[in-house]
């Protein structure tokens, strides 16, 4: 037994060591001096996403189609020291297109990233037209989460985090020769695209 503990100590360190390589430990501000949009990011996904490239160092433009919920995200994010401003924008309208980019160029002088957030659940079909009471009633029905947590390899149901982390990576250098790829966020239940 004692050998076995031997052996795997050298694995134990170089583990370590890549979970702090990857970590914000070991590098700071991956998106510094970037710009990003961000569109439907007053909340959910969208506002995870934001969060996290402006926790990466990224100057966040984030936008909804009502004011109220971007004043809303702004406060919030500002209040965490995060450099962020917002715009209304409805994506199916040009005009507020128009206007999400200039508050960007205006503001920061360009944009470098663009999160545009269309979501399609396999289980509930387009977000869209699944109306908030909808959505909460179907999350609190225990039964059928547990058996959803029981198709998944990591027994958890997602959260708007684990989606933003891949976003951002995907956002910085370290991913700048990664092309053509698709990455599922999906907890290891089966997915197909």
């Amino acid at each position: 037994m004692q050998k076995a503990g031997l052996l795997l100590r050298p694995c134990a360190r170089t583990w370590k060591s890549v979970r702090m390589a990857s970590s914000a430990v070991a590098r700071r501000n991956p998106l510094e001096n970037k710009v990003a949009l961000v569109t439907a990011s007053t909340d959910g996904i969208g506002f995870a996403i934001a969060r996290r490239l402006a926790q990466d160092g990224a100057h966040v433009v984030v936008s909804s189609r009502k004011q109220q919920n971007v004043d809303r995200a702004v406060a919030t994010l500002h209040g965490e020291g995060l450099s962020v401003t917002g715009t209304v924008c409805h994506v199916g309208k040009g005009e507020d297109r128009e206007r999400l980019v200039a508050t960007a160029v205006n503001l920061h002088g360009g944009v470098d990233i663009l999160v545009s957030n269309a979501a399609v659940m396999p289980f509930f079909g387009n977000l869209m037209d699944v109306t908030e009471e909808v959505w909460d009633k179907l999350w609190d029905d225990q039964e059928r989460l547990e058996s959803l947590k029981a198709t998944m390899q990591i027994k958890r149901i997602g959260k708007p985090e684990d989606c933003a982390g891949i976003v951002s990576f995907l956002c910085s250098e370290d991913a700048s020769y990664i092309t053509g790829e698709t990455v599922v966020v999906a907890g290891g239940m089966p997915s197909r695209l």
